[in-house]
């Protein structure tokens, strides 16, 4: 599957169309369907909506992207990982009616999550959009259930737009006619954006601010929507940011008649790895015992200050960053929210990640963004000299999922 082309990013629904063609257009017969785009976000809500629709009893498919330790990662049939057969007989059946034709890695492997999306009863089927959104992949059910935008900011600007208006459009495009859609705290200009779109196409919007709320009063999560209010605990997942993604998840459950039992399954039972994860078992943590090590995989200025606003309300503790990004992120932009927050930053480069960037450029974007940073050879030796000089300090390992994914593979 490595040689397939093309292999950059192209953004265009023309040959997922033609492959699921061949193969019996699966995406017709899927379960119902619950549609999620956005920039930062997507999959914890995809997670608290899952946990809440289980905790009912119910068999969920959930397909979501990147993988971080293992590809089976990105396909779960009525709420079990997919099988390695399973994963192997469909990759080689997608190959196979795709012949020679040019066709992406993601768009080959979103084909063989609607195969088995069809061929496995489930309730619910939970689509995470890869990229932007009107052309992704995933973009190919014409009748879903229900579609949530989650906040949209700026990343991928190649790809979707400069603008928050621009990426703002590219999300708004699985919006389908007469299909609900929750959207999640947005900026004005994006919002604007976004209900402009919905009313073109005429569907129904419970956008947050107007139709529903959600916040944090006294360490409890209050939610409102007009059929009423519920109090529950504070989300599992760590960080002020999972209030709004909780909202955005307890309004598609109360949009689909659910009970506060599950909405207080969404908020108690979700996981979802690298999202500030609190590593607590491996060779790294053996590796320094004393130290408080955190794992998490945002890699954009959103997802930075999402992350700064969780170190805030921590117990104060001396922290490091050990970080290594993509040469197609604004690192500088990602670092510039975490600055006030941490003693230093130990740059590494990602291992077997073509697009890394070098630990002295990220270094030196770090000692632009305000930061005491310095170089290091990898995470293990990053993590053994702030042991060595700090050996209670709390420890984050962060700035890109493929770094994240690295350290849960070799954490194990």
């Amino acid at each position: 599957m490595m040689t397939l082309h093309p292999k950059v990013i192209d953004l265009t629904l023309g040959r997922v169309e033609r492959l699921l063609a061949a193969v019996g257009n699966p995406e017709r017969r899927l379960p119902p369907v619950i549609h999620i785009a956005g920039t930062n976000g997507k999959g914890s809500t995809q997670a608290m909506i899952r946990a809440g629709l289980e905790a009912g009893g119910d068999r969920v498919h959930a397909y979501t992207s990147p993988h971080l330790a293992r590809f089976h990662e990105r396909i779960r049939l009525a709420g079990e990982l997919i099988s390695e057969p399973a994963l192997t007989a469909l990759l080689d059946e997608c190959v196979t009616a795709n012949g020679p034709g040019d066709i992406t890695f993601f768009e080959i492997t979103t084909v063989a999550a609607f195969l088995a999306f069809s061929r496995t009863p489930a309730d619910w089927t939970l689509l995470e959009v890869g990229l932007g959104g009107r052309l992704d992949a995933t973009n190919v059910v014409d009748s879903p259930k229900l579609c949530i935008i989650t906040p949209v900011s700026l990343d991928h600007q190649a790809f979707l737009g400069d603008t928050v208006a621009a990426i703002a459009g590219e999300k708004a495009g699985i919006i389908k006619r007469g299909v609900p859609v929750i959207i999640g705290p947005q900026t004005d200009e994006g919002l604007a954006v976004i209900e402009a779109k919905a009313a073109r196409m005429r569907a129904p919007v419970l956008a947050y601010g107007q139709h529903w709320h959600v916040s944090e009063d006294r360490g409890r999560l209050i939610f409102q929507d007009e059929n009423g209010l519920v109090d529950l605990p504070l989300p599992n997942l760590p960080g002020p940011h999972q209030i709004q993604n909780a909202g955005a998840a307890l309004a598609a459950l109360r949009f689909l008649g659910r009970d506060e039992a599950a909405c207080e399954a969404a908020v108690s039972n979700a996981f979802w790895p690298a999202r500030m994860q609190r590593l607590r078992h491996g060779p790294l943590v053996d590796s320094a015992p004393k130290v408080e090590l955190w794992l998490d995989g945002g890699h954009n200025p959103a997802g930075a200050q999402a992350v700064a606003a969780t170190l805030a309300r921590m117990p104060p503790r001396e922290t490091h960053l050990i970080c290594g990004m993509l040469n197609t992120k604004d690192v500088v932009g990602y670092m510039t929210p975490l600055a006030p927050m941490v003693t230093r930053l130990h740059a590494v480069s990602i291992p077997g990640e073509k697009n890394t960037l070098a630990a002295e450029t990220t270094r030196d974007a770090a000692l632009a963004a305000g930061l005491n940073a310095k170089a290091a050879t990898s995470v293990t030796e990053a993590l053994a000299e702030i042991a060595n000089k700090t050996p209670d300090a709390r420890v984050l390992i962060c700035g890109s999922l493929y770094l994240a994914g690295t350290i849960l593979r070799e954490n194990g």
